[in-house]
């Protein structure tokens, strides 16, 4: 078979890992003008891999394929160097949390560290890229897909036996023209994630760093909306994230380097109804709305003003590990709808009754942070073109996304 994969991320990558010995054509498609600049944006911001059955995505992945594709990818560092914790496992803690209304989410969790990443992804890339049957194109955008009888032609151009769609959520605007022509693939398009990026000092969290590192709860607000933890990074640093023309705030941590911070994003699950079907454009469009009162860049405030909607005009005991060139003082309350708002306040406030010092009135808040889920994708409506990743619909983590696509090459095999 002539396969094309059109992006190089997890999903692309767990493809390939389980298709490269087969004797397949396989050429892959990067608008980046090289490894370095390639737009694999998942993997590239900190490098947590977790083994979960209740966390990761849409779809059920065996714990043995799990722990495997971890064991691949620390092995592609050449030291063998991660961190590790396990969410939960300890019995009191989940207690504690689940006595409070709670939801623990159960993981083991594997930390390789922003610093080594780059060197990581570039083994994976040089072992691929030495095989005579995988062929790397860069600065080859993708801008249209079209299906025909027995192939698929990627630009109007060259033809392929399969086609495998793998560009993240971050090549939302490839699978929205794929969608404007096929628009009978989209099983679901209602969900999307907006919240802030939470920064506190390191003591306040300790107990719970030292216990297991990632901490990962869920909890039902009183405005009804679900609202989750996300990426804890002990001693870590908050980073800026461009998409094009907006600008969003994350956070990461260092394998080597340490800060005396530690974030974590604090998301509200936002699932509309009919006639709603752009999720993207909704988070996109708040996201604009936060970066127009910033001068296009994230808007700091501390959490005393963002539970009473003034603005911060300066900050006391906790400072930022974000450079000031990259965030404004300001109230994310101009931006935000207030029921979100809310369950941001509702959440923080009942954390607070368990880990005490999660509401001091000078921790900080950042926005946006949003986590856009893609469309749910059909993967069943064409024999030939498949979305792999967090693309589909059907991933949100590094290692679901591998797995997604690892399985969909054995699928591809027993064919």
């Amino acid at each position: 078979m002539k396969i094309a994969i059109i992006g190089f991320g997890a999903a692309a990558i767990g493809f390939i890992e389980k298709m490269k010995d087969t004797g397949n054509e396989i050429h892959i498609f990067e608008k980046g003008k090289d490894i370095y600049s390639a737009s694999i944006s998942g993997i590239r911001a900190d490098g947590k891999l977790f083994v979960s059955k209740e966390m990761g995505g849409a779809m059920d992945i065996d714990l043995d394929l799990q722990k495997d594709l971890v064991d691949f990818w620390i092995g592609k560092s050449g030291n063998g160097e991660y961190e590790t914790g396990h969410s939960f496992r300890n019995k009191d803690y989940y207690m504690q949390f689940y006595e409070k209304g709670f939801q623990p989410i159960i993981s083991d969790f594997y930390h390789l560290g922003t610093d080594q990443l780059k060197k990581i992804l570039f083994n994976i890339y040089e072992k691929f890229r030495s095989l005579p049957n995988i062929h790397f194109h860069f600065e080859t955008p993708v801008s249209n897909i079209s299906v025909e009888r027995d192939h698929v032609k990627i630009n109007n151009n060259e033809a392929f036996d399969k086609v495998v769609v793998a560009v993240g959520r971050s090549g939302y605007k490839l699978i929205k023209a794929i969608i404007k022509q096929y628009p009978e693939i989209v099983l679901n398009s209602t969900t999307v994630d907006i919240g802030v990026r939470f920064e506190l000092p390191n003591h306040i969290v300790e107990d719970l760093n030292k216990e297991m590192y990632e901490f990962k709860v869920r909890y039902k607000s009183k405005t009804g909306y679900m609202v989750r933890t996300f990426c804890n990074n002990p001693s870590g640093y908050v980073v800026t994230e461009n998409y094009g023309d907006i600008t969003m705030v994350n956070g990461h941590a260092k394998l080597k380097e340490k800060s005396e911070n530690t974030n974590f994003a604090i998301l509200t699950t936002v699932q509309l109804t009919q006639p709603f079907n752009d999720p993207i454009g909704y988070g996109t469009h708040i996201a604009g709305m936060s970066n127009m009162l910033g001068g296009n860049r994230v808007i700091l405030q501390t959490y005393s003003h963002f539970v009473n909607s003034k603005r911060t005009k300066n900050l006391y005991r906790v400072m930022p590990t974000l450079s000031n060139d990259k965030y404004i003082l300001g109230d994310i309350n101009l931006a935000f709808p207030r029921r979100i708002i809310e369950s941001i306040i509702d959440f923080a406030e009942n954390l607070n009754q368990l880990i005490p010092g999660i509401t001091q009135p000078d921790n900080l808040v950042y926005a946006p942070e949003i986590k856009f889920y893609s469309n749910t994708l059909n993967n069943e409506k064409f024999k030939n073109l498949k979305f792999i990743g967090d693309c589909s619909g059907y991933t949100r983590s590094i290692i679901y996304a591998t797995a997604h696509g690892y399985l969909m090459a054995e699928e591809f095999l027993i064919e």
